[in-house]
């Protein structure tokens, strides 16, 4: 089992992993990194775009609950760390396709961090998660062809030594990936990336998750990272 791969993957790494119980009839809730964001004591549970899902935030923000953090919901769509992606004292902000720019305003206030909007341009690259990666607090990898010239401005100015990642490793959701700051837990088929991060200092970490991709995600979108 892939997913079960993933799993040990992060345990060998010597983190924690929680896992959520799944709801029957909601099959996307292995993409957990759509469930919300967590930071600090406060947790944003999603509020999807497409009716299918909308279940999933329930079972999300109940976990949430459950774990003692001040749950917050927002009033328009977002698609948790899917579009929510934080490094240092900020968040990188998507949207374009499935989260609401104005949801953006609402992650600020509740999280109490600043959020940078960027906007997504190619529908192949759906979600923020897709087309960037984070690194560590200082560094991203990221994909230009998948963000408006607006945005690609942006990365440029706050990333100047972001790490550009080709077609080819982008098209395999090689930016679908997981950083601890030194292991970077990546797609198998994202070779060239592998290799970057290797000329980066990182430390590539190949997984399968070839029938996962099928359906929209891989190593990032099945993960929600708690952030402290």
């Amino acid at each position: 089992m892939q997913w079960k791969s993933l799993y040990e993957t992060y345990l060998s790494l010597g983190h924690t992993v929680d896992l959520v119980s799944p709801e029957p009839g909601l099959p996307d809730m292995v993409y957990a990194a759509n469930g919300g964001v967590v930071a600090g004591d406060t947790a944003v549970p999603a509020r999807f775009k497409y009716a299918e899902r909308a279940a999933e935030s329930v079972a999300y923000a109940a976990w949430m609950t459950k774990r003692g953090y001040h749950v917050v919901p927002t009033r328009h769509v977002n698609e948790g760390q899917g579009d929510l992606l934080l490094i240092d004292e900020m968040i990188l902000a998507g949207y374009g396709f499935r989260t609401d720019m104005r949801a953006h305003a609402e992650i600020a206030e509740a999280l109490r961090m600043p959020v940078v909007s960027l906007e997504l341009v190619d529908p192949r690259f759906y979600h923020l998660d897709t087309a960037l990666a984070v690194l560590d607090d200082t560094t991203i990898a990221y994909y230009p062809p998948a963000f408006s010239e607006a945005a690609r401005r942006q990365l440029g100015t706050l990333f100047p030594d972001a790490i550009v990642v080709g077609s080819a490793d982008a098209y395999v959701f090689g930016l679908n990936a997981v950083s601890d700051g030194l292991h970077v837990v990546h797609p198998l088929g994202a070779t060239c990336f592998a290799l970057q991060l290797r000329d980066a200092g990182f430390l590539p970490v190949a997984v399968d998750l070839s029938e996962l991709i099928k359906g929209g995600g891989s190593i990032k979108c099945c993960t929600l990272e708690v952030h402290p």
